[in-house]
């Protein structure tokens, strides 16, 4: 960085301090912890013993401080080449009508709140609302360090079981919704598109209006053809931003496909068989008769649906990373 030509180049340059940021946070981080430890360890052995009350919030910290503790060794699983990009993370209800697209819509809160957990913003890039009540789909961009990495892992079916609010007769429904996620690649990544694949609509937007969605006859919608991929985005302020958002999630989209294929290529030459996690349920959220979400793929379970649905996801996302990692 102090060389005299270090911003000759922006985006290597701006490369260059998001990696910096990023190391010297993981150094704050460790060294936050160590101090704290250091002080609750003197605390611990000044306590009386009989200091009911002392112990308790000791105890409470302790926990804070091994949760703390995961996530910094989590952090440091995240080493894939996009794990510190941004990420596109769209939600689509399944079959069932309204109950299915509330689902889709709780989704949306939870990661929303997940996001915000992380001091991560949100940026909408599509949403189509259901016809009584949620949403039928969305697209949102999850912008922050390691937003990718964390957020990855999320990708499949997610289930639903609980008493329909929509219902009546208070019968228990089961809905599904899938999440897709895509890490945001720059400039730099090279993906060869021919503009003869690509169907382009403008389209009036489907959105209420107001500053977060343009209701001009501006809203984008891509198809590549070949892949059958399809992009919309409706919340810039013209025709030509909202393509060129929907250019940059459709060339994410191809590079995720062919690094896919890379790897699938890979393991087929070593004879390796992997479950396929794309399309599977990974996911169940049980509300009725009881209450319990539970990861198919790593066994993690948490009992209060509640603080999951609120956005506390660093159990099922950590469980899932050592996993991949070992």
């Amino acid at each position: 960085m102090l060389s005299p030509n270090f911003w000759d180049d922006k985006k290597h340059s701006e490369e260059i301090i998001k990696e910096l940021n990023s190391e010297k946070k993981v150094l704050e981080d460790v060294k936050n912890l160590l101090e704290e430890t250091k002080d609750y360890l003197e605390m611990a052995k000044a306590l009386d013993k009989d200091d009911l009350e002392s112990l308790n919030w000791l105890e409470e910290e302790n926990n804070t401080l091994t949760k703390q503790i995961d996530n910094i060794e989590t952090m440091i699983l995240l080493k894939d080449e996009y794990d510190k990009n941004d990420a596109v993370l769209e939600i689509h209800s399944g079959a069932g009508g309204t109950e299915a697209c509330d689902w889709a819509n709780m989704l949306y809160r939870m990661y929303t709140r997940y996001a915000e957990k992380k001091n991560y913003k949100i940026e909408i890039i599509d949403k189509e609302d259901g016809l009584e009540a949620g949403i039928k789909s969305i697209t949102i961009i999850v912008k922050g360090l390691y937003a990718y990495g964390y957020l990855k892992n999320e990708k499949g079916i997610h289930r639903l079981v609980r008493i329909s609010p929509f219902d009546s007769g208070a019968r228990r429904h089961t809905s599904f919704a899938s999440v897709s996620v895509t890490p945001v690649i720059d400039d730099t990544v090279k993906v060869d598109i021919n503009e003869k694949d690509l169907k382009i609509d403008v389209f009036h937007s489907s959105g209420a209006g107001g500053q977060s969605v343009n209701t001009t006859d501006s809203a984008v919608r891509i198809t590549h053809l070949p892949t059958g991929i399809v992009v919309t985005c409706q919340n810039e302020r013209s025709q030509v931003q909202n393509k060129a958002k929907a250019m940059q999630i459709l060339k994410s989209k191809l590079y995720e496909i062919e690094e896919e294929n890379k790897r699938q290529e890979l393991q087929n030459l070593k004879g390796e068989q992997k479950d396929i996690n794309f399309g599977s349920q990974i996911r169940s959220y049980v509300m009725h008769p009881y209450s319990l979400v539970k990861d198919h793929r790593t066994n993690c379970e948490e009992t209060n649906v509640a603080k999951v649905m609120d956005g506390d996801l660093d159990k099922f996302i950590n469980a899932n990373l050592r996993r991949n990692a070992g």
